[in-house]
């Protein structure tokens, strides 16, 4: 396909432009999707390190979402699961705490033992039980509030929040203080719920390279820097004249997409560091979540308990993420902390790699908007997750709407060119 006049231009291969880029090419439109990086996908990305696979910051592949069932070729992915639930680290030791729709006895076995009040596990259950029963309509129609608000309206108690809710959904939210939408929430734990936590066999940079495997010949062009918009298209790096298109579609995260487009509202992200460690022994023989009641990190976990061959040379791959940017000195905190939630000595881990990503998700305190529209001046859209949710739905759904409102809009007549 010559693209050097195109109907559409697509800034950008995250998921969002890929959905975007795929839905116009389908739909018979001359597409050319740039992207400024040698691959696809983001901050969904996979490096191989010294023999392991490493994710750009701790990553989860979730089969629940609606996007993910409709695009992807989920058994070519070769998906393991995580086990459905999580371990807090407390200091009156471990706390197993699972799906209480997969697993309901754990949940009795922690009322006997006096470590759930019985409240807070009936709690749990009508939560989940709405979360999965209630259509996805009523939970986005729900007036929102922050999830700390609708944990406490929903009959938890402080201690159960603080416990289990706080570090847990920390790693989920990329923030400590539950000030997150409680709309938001409901849908990610109806997700969790309806589907299943996985890692790829080959990293979760296979999600984005399978959806970009579907393009037509010629759409990507991967090495291609767009440094602004003109009024016939985009300006590459190089400062020339980029492919002509009556329409302009920005895929990129939220801060490029502001530097593209003068005047689009600011969108705050959060920032996180992932580190990664080589061990001789799994310190924990089984591919659950750990996270730690005194929030000293986010969440750990040994991925080569989910996926072995995330490891070329037979030891555990550990994975640990905390809210910024550590100095030394924090970083070292942090392997105290492992040392005390793991029960093992971690002076002799050897680090493999560590990754901070900022703008790893959107902030989205209340009222958020789930859907928004992507159009932004005539010719020009947006999209990504950090104009949805913060999530590979969220982004696939924006890059989904995206292509809807630019077929719309073209169809109904001739634009500038």
């Amino acid at each position: 396909m010559n693209c050097d006049n195109c109907d559409v231009v697509v800034v950008g291969a995250g998921a969002a432009g890929l959905a975007c880029a795929s839905d116009l090419a389908a739909a018979g439109l001359a597409v050319r999707l740039l992207e400024a990086e040698d691959t696809v996908g983001g901050r969904i990305r996979t490096d191989r390190v010294d023999g392991f696979t490493t994710d750009r910051g701790f990553q989860v592949f979730n089969t629940g979402y609606p996007q993910v069932r409709r695009r992807l070729d989920l058994p070519s992915l070769f998906l393991r699961p995580f086990t459905p639930g999580v371990l807090v680290h407390t200091d009156a030791g471990r706390l197993r705490l699972a799906d209480p729709t997969r697993r309901p006895r754990d949940g009795i076995g922690l009322v006997a033992g006096r470590r759930v009040k019985p409240r807070d596990l009936l709690a749990l259950g009508v939560l989940s039980a709405r979360a999965l029963l209630a259509p996805a309509s009523r939970l986005r129609a729900r007036p929102d509030a922050t999830t700390r608000t609708a944990l406490a309206d929903a009959g938890f108690s402080e201690d159960f929040v603080e416990t289990f809710f706080r570090p847990f959904l920390s790693g989920v939210f990329l923030e400590d203080s539950l000030e997150t939408s409680a709309r938001f929430f409901h849908l990610v734990w109806r997700s969790m719920l309806r589907g299943t936590l996985c890692l790829p066999r080959d990293g979760i940079g296979a999600v984005p390279a399978q959806l970009a495997a579907g393009l037509p010949p010629q759409v990507l062009r991967t090495s291609s820097p767009v440094t602004g918009l003109g009024p016939e298209g985009v300006l590459l790096g190089s400062g020339e004249q980029g492919p002509r298109a009556r329409a302009v579609v920005v895929a990129t995260g939220a801060g490029a997409a502001a530097r593209l487009l003068p005047g689009l509202a600011p969108s705050p992200g959060r920032t996180v560091t992932t580190l990664y460690h080589a061990v001789e022994r799994s310190p924990l023989p089984e591919p659950t979540l750990l996270v730690d009641a005194r929030r000293r990190f986010l969440n750990t976990c040994v991925l080569t308990e989910v996926q072995p061959g995330y490891s070329a040379d037979g030891r555990s791959l550990v994975s640990t993420s905390v809210l910024g940017t550590p100095g030394p000195v924090e970083e070292a905190a942090v392997l105290n902390a492992l040392a005390e939630a793991y029960g093992t000595d971690t002076a002799t881990w050897e680090p493999v790699h560590r990754v901070t990503v900022r703008g790893a998700l959107p902030a989205m305190p209340p009222p958020l908007p789930l859907t928004r529209t992507t159009r932004f001046s005539p010719g020009r859209y947006v999209c990504g997750d950090h104009r949805a949710t913060g999530s590979l739905q969220g982004a696939l759904a924006s890059g989904t709407r995206t292509a809807r409102e630019v077929l719309t809009d073209l169809t109904a007549g001739p634009g500038p060119r």
